[in-house]
């Protein structure tokens, strides 16, 4: 049975990137597909974050990645948008009292990409060779494999990185595969790095779709959008980000995936320079997502010590 069309248009916050507008926009359209709305039944609201606005510094330094949902937070408690699309990668793990993420979209490849200018592979680079990126996840990793390179502050969206790596700014940089499929620009990868060789961030290619936890209507609007596997390969990566309190101060990896009925896990903690790292694994049933994730945190907090985890602050 069709469901009514809704009596006005849904306003869909998101914030004003090419990547975040894609996401919107698939959004909208699964909405669409999955109840036989037409476009003109939702607004999508742009909406500008202090973490959009703030480009001369590392996140890690002015708040973390809250700053990318605080102000569609706030539009969203307000009732000015009904819900929001965000990578789930920029969640907090902790969200604002009267919020919940309704919905996980199915994932798109959660593998890291490299950009090269004059090479293709990130091991191929030259000695002392500039690579940009802002993730502390993706700058330690990239110093365990290869200490000697120049590691660089890069902020800003896809196509002002991209075109920093054009002019010659950088020798390459990283970015999120699956941003650059949704933006058509995974042409432009010169390699494409194995999860097994480089642990994407928790949440890294999923969208998730936040709502308020009163709008019982709008939640089942998003049911048939949340995608059992992505939900529950969120559930156990978010679960092992909360326990270790990750942040954007946090070169911290995971990355879960479903095989033969069974949710597997790995995780990694490392130091920023690199040169220490703790890795975990685990698996169980799906249903046991959120157990996973708590017990593998426990796991690799037992294996680094206390001492490891108080230099972050």
């Amino acid at each position: 049975m069709q469901i009514p069309t809704p009596s006005k248009p849904l306003k869909i916050g998101t914030r004003g990137s090419a990547l975040a507008l894609a996401q919107a926009h698939e959004t909208r359209a699964r909405l669409s597909a999955a109840h036989g709305w037409g476009h003109d039944c939702f607004e999508i609201v742009i909406i500008s974050t202090s973490g959009d606005r703030i480009q001369d510094r590392p996140l890690s330094e002015v708040g973390g990645k809250g700053l990318f949902t605080k102000e569609i937070d706030e539009a969203l408690l307000s009732g000015v948008i009904d819900l929001a699309a965000h990578s789930s990668k920029d969640m907090p793990t902790r969200l604002p009292d009267g919020l919940m993420i309704a919905a996980f979209l199915p994932r798109e490849d959660a593998r890291d990409a490299f950009i090269g200018h004059s090479v293709k592979r990130l091991l191929d680079l030259p000695h002392g060779a500039t690579v940009g990126s802002s993730s502390l996840r993706r700058q330690a990793q990239i110093k365990r494999l290869r200490p000697d390179l120049n590691i660089v502050m890069f902020r800003g969206n896809v196509p002002t990185r991209l075109e920093k790596v054009a002019s010659h700014v950088v020798d390459g940089t990283l970015l999120a595969l699956a941003g650059l499929k949704r933006l058509k620009l995974d042409g432009l990868v010169t390699e494409v790095l194995e999860i097994a060789d480089f642990l994407p961030a928790p949440g890294q290619g999923a969208i998730c779709i936040q709502v308020r936890k009163n709008n019982m209507q709008m939640q089942q609007w998003l049911a048939p959008l949340d995608d059992a596997t992505t939900h529950a390969a969120l559930t156990c990566e978010r679960a092992f980000l909360r326990v270790l309190d990750g942040d954007c101060r946090t070169p911290l990896a995971g990355y879960a995936q479903l095989i033969d009925g069974e949710l597997h896990f790995r995780g990694m903690v490392l130091t920023p320079d690199g040169k220490t790292a703790h890795e975990v694994s685990d698996k169980g049933l799906p249903s046991d997502a959120q157990t996973i994730g708590e017990r593998a945190a426990a796991t690799v907090r037992g294996l680094a010590g206390p001492a490891f985890f108080e230099n972050w602050t």
